[in-house]
């Protein structure tokens, strides 16, 4: 087995026993990173990881992470790294500052290589709409990795990083961990900062791990979370995360959510989620049929309430405060040159529906409607929770999709997130572990919990990773 073949807990294992350096795992992945060929990257600091690779050999006591590298999504601010979030807007733009979710990372020990592509502003979930390239899907480089931080989760799952941070507004990090065959998490809203996030829909972003073990995304995440005064909306988080361990599921009730299991489910994939329910039962939990109306309204309520909050976030990027500036007569004719020609269509769809949502004479009958239908999802959820301990569903309804198969018809893109939307209205945590194949290409188990109860849900995840052995890697990935 190859450096780049264990995980982030055994690259560190072997870290702390003598058996290899940062200097050669950073190494090691640069290499193959410039030998990528599923375009998974957008900048890459080679030179800078190298030297924080070469501190952390030359401590005295290794930090928690042990110089381990990661890949850390484009919307995430790093300071003096070209930070785009996949768009012509900020082309070449360098933060001043880094994420707080980053820094604590480097602090504990995690070497930053390079910024992962995503579609532009996270808006997509194939992505296909990145302004600068396609992110192709390790397990068929015909097919898309999932959005809109595809380029993490490919990132992960062809072992250029063992693990990265990717965000999560409607499923971001879930869908693409799906189709990539990978771990991917969003923890409760507000567990891990957004300071130096690029903000799509801030009542519904959130940061989280991708990784290839369920270990793994345990251990990012406790580096991460916890309460930060720059950003008012973090939580102080209750005790740690702790490593999972459970390889059983008894006296635990789980509920299988019917809205979720039913049309537009592709047959491969519920086949593969019904096999994982039995190995559920296999290992002592009880399998209980629950019922979310308001599931069935999850896409609809999402696609007003996020184009309305990207609306008001998306103003900024003016050609004033960032991005080029345009040549123009006046300021608006500057306003309107330069939002039209660096935007992206996607993007400036979203713009327009979010402000027709917010516009006087609508805001009742659209926004405010959407923001009632939350609220009972909210309420949906909590009554679940008093009847089981999780809730499980397909990650994604289909396996990766074709290359361009659906970037003409939004609505179908849009599909690609309905099983994931609903609890990312309600700012609960959800993680994504692989459960098995169809058509030779990865399956996704969603496995989501009430507020702050990621050990349990991580531990569930543990259990069900170890019952079905899923393995991680691509065919035909050399390492």
């Amino acid at each position: 087995m190859g450096l780049r073949d264990l995980t982030a807990a055994g690259q560190i294992a072997a870290i702390r026993a003598g058996e290899t350096s940062s200097a050669e795992l950073v190494e090691a992945h640069l290499a193959a990173i410039a030998a990528d060929d599923v375009d998974a990257f957008l900048a890459v600091d080679a030179e800078g990881a190298r030297a924080r690779a070469r501190e952390i050999d030359a401590m005295p006591e290794r930090p928690p992470l042990a110089g381990v590298p990661i890949g850390i999504k484009d919307a995430l601010s790093v300071r003096d790294v070209v930070t785009t979030s996949g768009s012509r807007m900020l082309e070449g733009f360098r933060p001043v500052y880094t994420a707080t979710c980053v820094a604590r990372l480097e602090a504990a020990g995690a070497v930053v290589v390079g910024k992962t592509n995503m579609d532009e502003f996270a808006m997509g979930s194939s992505t296909e709409n990145s302004a600068f390239k396609n992110t192709l899907n390790p397990w068929d480089h015909g097919r898309v990795p999932g959005g809109s931080s595809g380029g993490s989760a490919a990132a992960v799952a062809e072992r250029q990083v063992p693990w990265s941070l990717g965000s999560d507004t409607g499923g971001s990090i879930r869908q693409p961990a799906a189709l990539c065959g990978i771990v991917g998490m969003k923890p409760t809203y507000g567990a891990i900062s957004r300071y130096g996030l690029i903000a799509f829909a801030s009542s519904l972003d959130q940061v989280g791990p991708f990784a290839r073990s369920v270990e793994d995304a345990a251990l990012l995440l406790r580096h991460t979370v916890g309460r930060d005064p720059m950003d008012s909306t973090s939580l102080d988080w209750p005790g740690e995360i702790s490593t999972p361990t459970a390889t059983d599921l008894s006296g635990m009730r789980v509920g299988v959510v019917d809205e979720l299991m039913g049309e537009g489910i592709e047959p491969g994939v519920r086949a593969a989620v019904d096999a994982a329910l039995g190995t559920v039962e296999e290992l002592g939990g009880t399998v209980v049929p629950v019922s979310l109306p308001s599931a069935l309204s999850g896409l609809a309520t999402y696609y007003v309430l996020a184009p309305a909050e990207c609306s008001a976030n998306l103003a900024r990027f003016d050609g004033v405060r960032y991005g080029p500036v345009a040549p123009a007569a006046n300021l608006l004719d500057q306003y309107e040159t330069t939002r039209g020609d660096l935007f992206g269509p996607e993007v400036k769809r979203r713009i327009m529906l979010g402000t027709f949502a917010l516009a006087s004479g609508y805001y009742d009958q659209y926004y405010g409607r959407a923001q009632r239908v939350r609220t009972l999802m909210v309420r949906e959820f909590a009554d679940a929770f008093e009847k089981v301990d999780l809730l499980v569903s397909p990650t994604s309804p289909t396996v990766a999709f074709p290359l361009g198969d659906r970037t003409a018809d939004p609505y179908a893109m849009y599909m690609a997130d309905v099983c994931t939307i609903p609890v990312s209205l309600a700012g609960l945590p959800a993680i994504s572990i692989p459960c098995g194949l169809s058509d030779g290409l990865p399956v996704g188990l969603q496995l989501a919990g009430p507020a702050f109860s990621e050990n349990a849900l991580l531990g569930a995840a543990h259990a069900l990773e170890g019952a079905l052995a899923f393995d991680t890697r691509p065919p035909g990935l050399v390492t």
